[in-house]
């Protein structure tokens, strides 16, 4: 082994992050400016993108290098492990699957995107169903092209979050579940009521200017990063351009404002990983569920709490002025952390979202175990919704056709959104434990302590531990969905539940 391996290998994957990061512009520009009759020229764009960047994925003297640094006498450096280790996962992964492959796989993508937002406004699951099928005939041939054709579910987890299985799932939000079912039902069933309705009608404009102070202030970085509106809110990019979305409604103030926060959770992870080590696996997040995990603990923990609001509560009150004088500051506080049932995810609170992640679970595993047509789907979901919601969706707008997932091929994503509340939930536990204080940070409006620690147990580890090692290392404890269990009977039972004060 040389030096000049190790060069040759961080060269290798630099180039093939640029090519990632471009196509990821491209996917920002689709979700952002793309015209409405521009699709089709797009999904083209994409699948030649595809092609280039699978060309890169393969290169034989990649495979040379890897094997080079591999049987290599000289021992390797705890960190030059790592980026070997995940190199060689991503071009095994990569090798198995043919050029061809991923130009239609990259074509279905977009094109789904474009038929799942018309059937979406059409109110018309028929028009998607064509697409879904081939979405998921289409990741059944990927599983099987891997050597997972007998556990194509379990493959499908474990390319967003590596190691996880159905298996791992199941049983954390069974222990959930047992415990969350009962308890939405008291907070829904309580006399005590949350009214967000009194804020309607506060101005876009207001909004924009409010969020984007308190992104500032919990340290996202507008040098390198950037907010703009989407029909969907997602985060994208890297540590050296992260770009956000949220979107507004006069009617949902605070769902601007909590997006924001949320995707720049995401941001903020994304400009923690070491921007030295970009396209290895040290500057790449650990999985979906850790990411999720950052945008949820700044949303929930951190942004609905009451210190948060004791710093921003003027702030709001100066921007939106008269229109807030009716509100008392409780009221304010409740109306921030309001739980009601709805049947859209990205609406929901972080009490019933939950359920909405249980259902998709649920939902996808049948899927892919073969148990449910593509024609019952839409009677599964409002069946499900029954049974952990207690309701039934008006349409399959706000039903099956609410979520932009599916029609990207993302199946195996909706679980990260559940584990990632678990991690936050047992991070921010830590957290308080080593800095039983930090609360007051936030009432000054100080939240460099909290990115601090996030940016050393998480941010720089990179892809250096998998998920459920990640926690048990920071936290000292196995993954566990008891720490989510108490925080969110230690947040809204005071609130909704009197005998509980």
């Amino acid at each position: 082994m040389s030096d000049a391996d190790i060069r040759a290998l961080r060269a290798k994957l630099k180039h093939l992050d640029l090519l990632q990061s471009i196509n990821g512009l491209l996917g920002w520009d689709e979700q952002v400016n793309l015209p409405p009759a521009s699709g089709p020229r797009r999904a083209e764009q994409l699948a030649a993108m595809a092609a280039v960047i699978h060309e890169a994925q393969v290169d034989p003297e990649l495979g040379r290098v890897l094997e080079q640094l591999e049987n290599a006498d000289v021992p390797l450096s705890e960190d030059e492990r790592v980026i070997l280790q995940w190199a060689r996962r991503d071009y095994d992964h990569a090798r198995r699957l043919p050029e061809a492959f991923v130009r239609r796989k990259a074509a279905l993508e977009s094109e789904g995107f474009h038929v799942w937002r018309e059937a979406r406004s059409a109110n018309d699951f028929g028009r998607f169903a064509p697409v879904l099928e081939q979405q998921i005939a289409l990741l059944k041939e990927e599983a099987a092209l891997q050597g997972m054709g007998d556990r194509p579910y379990d493959y499908l987890l474990d390319q967003f979050d590596p190691g996880l299985t159905e298996a791992d799932v199941e049983t954390l939000f069974a222990v959930l579940k047992a415990d969350l079912v009962p308890f939405v039902r008291a907070v829904v069933d309580s006399p005590v009521k949350a009214h967000p309705e009194k804020l309607r009608g506060l101005p876009v404009e207001g909004q924009n200017r409010f969020l984007r102070e308190v992104v500032e202030a919990i340290g996202f970085d507008f040098a390198r990063g950037r907010i703009d509106v989407a029909v969907h809110p997602f985060c994208s990019g890297d540590a050296a351009d992260t770009r956000l979305t949220t979107r507004f409604s006069e009617e949902e103030p605070l769902s601007s404002l909590f997006g924001a926060i949320h995707e720049a959770g995401h941001g903020l992870y994304e400009q923690g990983l070491p921007v030295e080590h970009l396209g290895t696996a040290l500057g790449e997040a650990v999985g979906m569920a850790v990411h999720e995990s950052q945008s949820r603990i700044w949303e929930n923990q951190v942004g609905r709490g009451r210190a948060f609001w004791q710093h921003f509560e003027p702030r709001f009150r100066e921007i939106f002025g008269e229109r807030l004088d009716a509100v008392s500051s409780e009221e304010l506080f409740l109306a921030v952390n309001a739980v009601a049932l709805t049947p859209i995810r990205v609406e929901a609170d972080e009490v019933t979202y939950n359920l909405h992640i249980i259902l998709r679970f649920e939902m996808e595993r049948r899927l892919f175990g073969g148990d449910v047509k593509i024609d019952e789907l839409p009677g599964l979901w409002n069946a499900l919704t029954r049974e952990l919601l207690g309701f039934e969706p008006a349409s399959d707008a706000e039903g099956i056709l609410q979520d932009v997932h599916w029609s990207c091929g993302l199946f195996g994503y909706f679980p990260s959104y559940c584990i990632g509340n678990m991690v936050a939930a047992q991070l921010w536990k830590a957290i308080r434990s080593q800095m039983p204080d930090i609360e007051a940070d936030f009432a000054r409006g100080d939240f460099s302590r909290m990115l601090g620690w996030l940016r050393e147990h998480v941010h720089r580890q990179g892809r250096r531990y998998r998920t459920k090692e990640l926690v048990q290392k920071v936290t000292g404890e196995a993954l566990s969905p008891v720490h989510l269990i108490d925080y969110l009977k230690e947040r809204y039972a005071p609130l909704y539940l009197p005998e509980a004060r």
